[in-house]
């Protein structure tokens, strides 16, 4: 079968664009101009249905506001209805980071919506006579007020998804908290041996540390919410009717579901990218706190026989193609690796948000890129260290036990009752002898009683120690 053409045009020219596709000349162009990543805003739906979003908001402001006829306005909003539907979505065929500070991606989804809308009514693509990308669709906008628009919103979607993955993960370290409540072990500072705790006190710990992570990536989600519509090219509102600002984000909160406000200051909404930089730090620090969490995982799995072995962490694969029989701790290591990504997307958008100038910061499409991709990868990671991880660790209670009875760290219990000096000397002793600490202090210079010893290193006081000083 024979491809058939449409011509459409643009102040640069005319070009031949295929009949089978909605998109037009604006976007050829940035697909001609911008192979950078091969990685298209098809493979961001959240982004392309906020788009949708943007726009049917804006469409229905403009009807309200009188300034789009109702026909029109209807096609769009039909338009944009199928696309948030999940319609169309091979349609959006522009590289994520692109020059323009987003504009390919705004005509993308203009052209898009304009074609959608004329078949509707009736008419061939690209008889935008009838409904035109510029004048229609993207009435009373600017790129510069829809892109970022419907970036916060795809943010704040993106983020509510790694959110909920950390609400599991989460839950699943303080329900191993629980299971280990009771097995007693060395706590450890600097990989030397510190004072006893419980493996559960370890992995509560774990849990506590990812609830403060939820904790203040939904504060940096609330600094999303807040957009710029009706700004329009620098934040002036020009081209834009009374009320329509207003009306806009309030059919946008609706559509969206999300608690859209309207920026008090529009020029500084504009060129601002505070909000970014902040999600970004949120999500670098989570990152570095599970990474930190992995590393753990992998010391405490360490072995079998020649490391700590306290815990098991599930069997996914063969570790070596050398090695029978060894297994390495694959997903703890995956998880490292996306954090590595994260802290380094983090300083690509550090670095993108100071290079704005002026009225409009331009780099706001490596911006979207790296978030995108950050919490994509993040929330896959960590439904990854979930599932095929925590949820199977196991421990090993007497390796733990015996590690405590060996540890010369156990003479810091004795502080109160004999002093640094005293307890300094059995130590010493100890590592040098290889006696144990109950042996030289109870037995051999009879520094305490055996049964002061047994209140000391009760498995009860061990656990929550208690102040005991004669």
């Amino acid at each position: 079968m024979t491809a058939t053409y449409r011509t459409e045009h643009d102040f640069l020219g005319e070009k031949q664009i295929p009949n089978d596709v909605y998109y037009g000349v604006q976007t050829l162009r940035a697909v001609e101009n911008f192979c950078i990543t091969g990685i298209t805003n098809a493979h961001e739906p959240l982004f392309i249905e906020a788009f949708a979003c943007v726009k049917k908001a804006a469409a229905l402001a403009n009807r309200d506001c009188g300034i789009l006829d109702t026909n029109i306005a209807d096609a769009i909003v039909f338009a944009c209805e199928e696309i948030i539907a999940g319609k169309y979505h091979d349609q959006f065929v522009t590289d994520l980071i692109q020059g323009g500070a987003g504009t390919s991606v705004n005509m993308n989804t203009n052209e898009v919506i304009a074609n959608i809308g004329l078949e509707h009514l009736g008419f061939a693509k690209g008889a935008y006579d009838h409904l035109h990308p510029n004048n229609h669709v993207n009435c009373s906008q600017s790129t510069n007020d829809a892109y970022p628009t419907a970036l916060r919103i795809a943010l704040y979607k993106k983020t509510g998804l790694l959110i909920a993955a950390l609400e599991e993960l989460k839950s699943t370290f303080a329900a191993k908290g629980i299971e280990f409540n009771n097995i007693l072990k060395m706590g450890r500072t600097q990989l030397q041996d510190a004072v006893p705790m419980t493996l559960g006190q370890e992995f509560h710990g774990f849990a506590t540390s990812i609830a403060k992570e939820v904790e203040q990536l939904l504060e940096a989600r609330k600094e999303i919410a807040e957009c710029n519509m009706g700004a329009t090219a620098i934040g002036t509102r020009i081209n834009v009717p009374d009320g329509y600002p207003e009306l806009c984000t309030k059919y946008l909160a609706e559509i969206s579901e999300i608690p859209v406000t309207l920026a008090d200051d529009l020029i500084e909404a504009t060129c601002d990218t505070g909000a970014y930089v902040h999600v970004s730090g949120a999500l670098k620090r989570t990152a570095i706190k599970i990474s930190k969490i992995c590393n753990d995982l992998r010391l405490l799995s360490s072995g079998p026989r020649c490391g700590l072995n306290e815990i098991n962490l599930p069997k996914m694969q063969a570790g070596s193609s050398i090695m029978p029989g060894k297994v390495n701790p694959v997903i703890p290591e995956v998880m490292n690796q996306v954090a590595f990504y994260v802290i380094g997307a983090d300083v690509t958008i550090t670095m993108a948000a100071e290079a704005g100038q002026l009225q409009l910061n331009v780099m706001e499409p490596v911006i979207a890129f790296s978030l995108f991709t950050s919490l994509a990868y993040m929330t896959n990671a960590v439904h990854t260290l979930t599932s095929k991880c925590v949820t199977g660790i196991t421990a090993n209670p007497e390796v733990c036990r015996d590690m405590v009875l060996n540890s010369i760290g156990i003479v810091t219990a004795l502080n109160p009752i004999l002093g640094y000096e005293i307890t300094a000397s059995i130590a010493k002793e100890a590592l040098a002898t290889g006696k144990s600490v109950h042996d030289i202090a109870v037995e051999e210079k009879k520094y305490i009683t055996q049964e002061k010893w047994d209140e000391i290193y009760s498995i009860e006081n061990l656990i929550a120690p208690k102040f005991i000083n004669q």
